[in-house]
């Protein structure tokens, strides 16, 4: 299985993403939005996957800082647009298992996740 977690470094919640996964011995690769980027293609497979809603972290500061009138209508294409131009706009962590892609950390979640 391949495993990718995708975040910025120095988000706690992306730091317990880590160490929980270390701590279950899984090997992962770890993507740096603001460092490597995100492809477009990417991007809209998320968001069609997951929703953009879902996709979104609507307490950031990257998305308080968008125009109000943007946030109020936004939409999967403007979402997109957004998220393409501040990748951090996305929820942290999201974890990508080869199967299905999963926003946000919660231990419980991860277990379901790897048991076998």
């Amino acid at each position: 299985m391949s495993v990718t977690l995708y975040g910025i470094p120095n988000c706690d919640t992306v730091k317990k993403a880590r160490t929980w996964l270390e701590q279950a011995d899984i090997s992962y690769d770890f993507h740096d939005f603001r460092k490597d980027g995100l492809d477009k293609e990417q991007v809209v497979a998320w968001i069609d996957e997951l929703g953009w809603e879902v996709l979104l972290n609507k307490r950031s500061t990257s998305w308080k800082a968008l125009d109000e009138g943007l946030r109020a209508n936004m939409d999967a294409n403007s979402a997109l647009t957004a998220i393409l131009e501040s990748p951090t706009l996305i929820k942290r962590p999201l974890l990508d298992d080869g199967k299905a892609r999963k926003v946000g950390f919660k231990a419980a979640d991860y277990e379901n996740i790897f048991k076998s």
